[in-house]
């Protein structure tokens, strides 16, 4: 069973998206976080509509970001949301995770119901420019104090993935290895296999 999520970034892609979005799909990573920031409401409606056909196709999990009046319009039980949009949250979701940065952030998402949530950003990444991650320590702390799995989100990569699993986490996103990569298949297998380790 993997323990990756996928997040999607359009902008990042080297080829069309929904090829990409079908070669992810096809290759059953944990799930996949459909977070496409700059769209309008109903822009993403019907992208979401679509790729929630797709990954049913391939038995892989969505999980829609951001919009919660889209996710129940279409009867979508995963949604992601950034703490300031969870806290107004009013519908239940069986799948509910937020983006976290502090050990505070961690308690407050679990406590307003949260499943998962993701924890970043771990790493230097270019998606971050100029801050610098969190790193491993960050990490645990957030691990140790909630009792919800936690995905480790930024900069993560075959040559640092293990660090993540030593930190507690249940996993890791990854987004531009995700979008740019080759072989979709062969990334995830890489990250899975160190991952484990």
């Amino acid at each position: 069973m993997s323990d990756i999520l996928c997040v999607t970034n359009r902008k990042l892609c080297t080829e069309d998206f929904w090829i990409r979005l079908t070669k992810l799909a096809a290759a059953r990573p944990k799930g996949i976080l459909l977070r496409e920031k700059d769209l309008t409401e109903a822009q993403y409606f019907s992208l979401a509509e679509q790729a929630i056909a797709l990954c049913r196709e391939y038995g892989t999990p969505l999980i829609l970001h951001g919009f919660p009046s889209v996710a129940a319009a279409l009867h979508h039980d995963a949604l992601h949301l950034p703490l300031p949009l969870l806290r107004t949250l009013d519908r239940h979701f069986p799948v509910l995770g937020a983006s976290c940065h502090s050990v505070e952030d961690a308690l407050e998402a679990q406590a307003l119901g949260c499943t998962y949530i993701t924890a970043g950003h771990i790493f230097d990444t270019d998606c971050k420019k100029g801050l610098p991650g969190r790193g491993t320590d960050f990490l645990r702390s957030v691990c140790e104090a909630v009792t919800i799995p936690v995905y480790a989100i930024g900069g993560i990569c075959p040559e640092n993935i293990a660090c993540v699993r030593a930190g507690g986490a249940a996993g890791a996103c990854v987004m531009g290895g995700a979008m740019r990569c080759e072989n979709v298949e062969d990334y995830l297998s890489r990250l899975e296999e160190r991952h484990a380790t």
